[in-house]
């Protein structure tokens, strides 16, 4: 029986939709993330019960670091983004955090950037609070260990190729880390033959993370799987192929997956399908399984509402590049082989 509400959240669900076609489903996945990195800070003593945890956030790891601070009896102070809507508000709210939300803007970058500003202010002012770093400070690792096991039990991890959007790069690096040794992460198979696991990303046009800040996407960037700033916790060494997918082709792979497989998930989530089932296509001997980070409450009116307006994912196909100035929308792909950033 589970202790806290955060611990059922944070368990996702398995579900194959196709042979070989395997959906990794959260309802909040960075509940995981959250819980562990408090967890760890205090076994190690560098936090205590009572403590604040500050953190800056587009949304979702607010509420996954509330939830995990009321699990443990911490106090949470969130600098969130233009794009905390309503809903989270008054859950943030009464969870007992504290939100302060920046001014409406439309440039992300420069949301991005003047939260940062906040945080440091913040500490200058309270530095005996404790900055998470969700973007920055590997221990958001750690949380994905036993989704990796968990993973590796259902599917066997060998042949497995993992799509996910990128975003903090906790989430897929840790997978990816965790599933290539077979022993979960401490190191290689008995047989000294590190698991075949490929990783593929997946970005919004505009990133800075792998290099399309120089394409902008003339609807939105999806939020969550890209980055205006760079982002430490990215491993980039841990990717073998990225896919970049404008808003319009996301919107269609949400459309599709809740239509075709009934999967209700946010717009990065159909990004990550639209990419899974392409990889499935070109390999159809691996297993391929992608990520869906969050449900689809979020976008009803800005995805949902437009469903008629979703192209059939037949028409869509990535346009293969070499190189990232040939990028271009609404869908690129290219192999990243694993090359440092």
């Amino acid at each position: 029986m589970d202790q806290h509400i955060a611990e059922s959240i944070g368990r996702p669900d398995l579900i194959r939709l196709d042979d070989r076609l395997v959906c990794l489903r959260f309802e909040t996945m960075k509940v995981v993330s959250a819980l562990a990195a408090v967890r760890h800070l205090l076994d190690a003593g560098v936090v205590r019960r009572g403590d604040t945890l500050l953190d800056s956030s587009s949304g979702i790891y607010a509420y996954a670091l509330a939830l995990a601070c009321h699990r443990y009896g911490m106090r949470c102070h969130i600098v969130g983004s233009t794009t905390v809507d309503h809903t989270l508000r008054t859950q943030l709210s009464v969870l007992g955090a504290t939100l302060e939300q920046m001014e409406p803007c439309s440039d992300l970058k420069l949301d991005q950037k003047r939260r940062v500003e906040r945080i440091h202010e913040i500490l200058a002012e309270r530095p005996e609070y404790h900055w998470m770093r969700q973007y920055h400070d590997d221990i958001h690792y750690l949380g994905y260990r036993a989704i990796a096991d968990r993973v590796r039990e259902a599917t066997g991890a060998d042949g497995l190729t993992v799509v996910g959007g990128v975003g903090s790069g906790a989430s897929t690096g840790a997978l990816a880390r965790y599933l290539r040794a077979a022993d979960g992460g401490t190191g290689d198979r008995p047989d000294g033959r590190p698991a075949d696991v490929e990783l593929v990303g997946v970005q919004p046009y505009g990133s800075v993370t792998f290099g399309a800040e120089h394409v902008s996407d003339p609807e939105i960037i999806i939020a969550g799987i890209g980055s205006s700033i760079p982002f430490g916790n990215v491993s980039h060494e841990l990717y073998d192929t990225l896919h970049w997918i404008s808003f319009d082709a996301a919107l269609a792979g949400s459309v599709d997956l809740l239509r075709r497989h009934a999967v209700f998930a946010g717009l990065s989530t159909g990004a990550g399908y639209l990419a899974a089932r392409h990889e499935h296509e070109r390999s159809p001997g691996r297993t391929v399984l992608f990520i869906a980070a969050d449900t689809g409450h979020r976008y009803v009116d800005t995805v949902y509402a437009r469903h008629r307006e979703a192209a059939p994912i037949a028409d869509l196909a990535p346009r293969d590049v070499t190189d990232r100035t040939q990028l271009a929308l609404p869908w690129s792909r290219m192999r990243w082989s694993r090359a440092r950033a």
